[in-house]
């Protein structure tokens, strides 16, 4: 194991955004939980059964592109909408409806409260950029440029593979693993010699049928047990733990 925690021949470091960089995980699944239960409340009246924002968000929805984060809950309630059409106004009863009222509120609570970096990750990455390696930030979020320029962090990513360069280059998004495969190639490495770093299980999911180098499991919301089912080589609640697992 290097002083960073990884395995010896691992050059690159691929870095989720939400949960694993900002703490913006918790708004997405606020922002997640009224879009829903607003569209299940008027759909189903007496028998209406709320989002449940730890178990509903981490099964069906953490770490998807935003569309399949609406059908993948949808179908676990039996439900399945029109697709619609990306222009689709916010609320309007399709799949790309639901979601652009997700993104509405999801903006509206980072413009509210701000967004915050986990210092943990920013010093791990700093670390690793130090050490030689290079860095790629993967995320779903079509948001992800602002969100980084917003604490600072854009320098800190030599590529960045996003909601809007995976739509562009249409590739499926988490647990498909080909957005992480994207990064790696961009930043010049084998999959075998990157390391992937996610909170969800979806990104778990995408690690390993990646056929990454490494792939660590980051434990926000106590779920090590399940992360390591999904493919986590190792499970950490912050960054900072790993330079201690030498």
């Amino acid at each position: 194991m290097t002083k960073l925690g990884l395995p010896d021949g691992i050059q690159a470091c691929l870095f989720d955004l939400d949960g694993v960089i900002t703490k913006t995980a918790v708004v997405h699944a606020a922002a997640w939980k009224q879009t829903f239960d607003d569209f299940l409340r008027q759909r189903d009246g007496d028998a209406f059964r709320p989002f449940d924002q730890v178990s509903d968000y981490d099964e069906y929805v953490d770490g998807r592109p935003r569309a399949d984060g609406v059908r993948t809950f949808l179908e676990s309630r039996g439900i399945r909408l029109p697709e619609g059409d990306p222009d689709d106004p916010p609320g309007r009863s399709t799949v790309h409806g639901l979601g652009n009222r997700k993104n509405d509120l999801l903006l509206e609570l980072i413009r509210t409260h701000g967004v915050e970096a986990y210092d943990g990750t920013i010093r791990y990455v700093e670390a690793a950029r130090a050490n030689g390696l290079r860095t790629a930030v993967v995320s779903s979020s079509a948001n992800c440029r602002d969100v980084l320029e917003s604490i600072g962090a854009e320098h800190l990513f030599d590529v960045r593979i996003d909601g809007i360069v995976a739509a562009q280059r249409h590739l499926p998004g988490k647990p498909h693993p080909d957005t992480f495969l994207a990064a790696a190639r961009d930043l010049g490495v084998e999959a075998k010699a990157a390391a992937v770093f996610e909170d969800a299980l979806a990104g778990m999911d995408a690690g390993r049928s990646g056929h990454f180098g490494y792939v660590v499991g980051v434990d926000r919301v106590g779920q090590a047990d399940a992360l390591r089912a999904h493919g986590a080589d190792v499970v950490v609640r912050d960054l900072a733990e790993l330079g201690e697992r030498r």
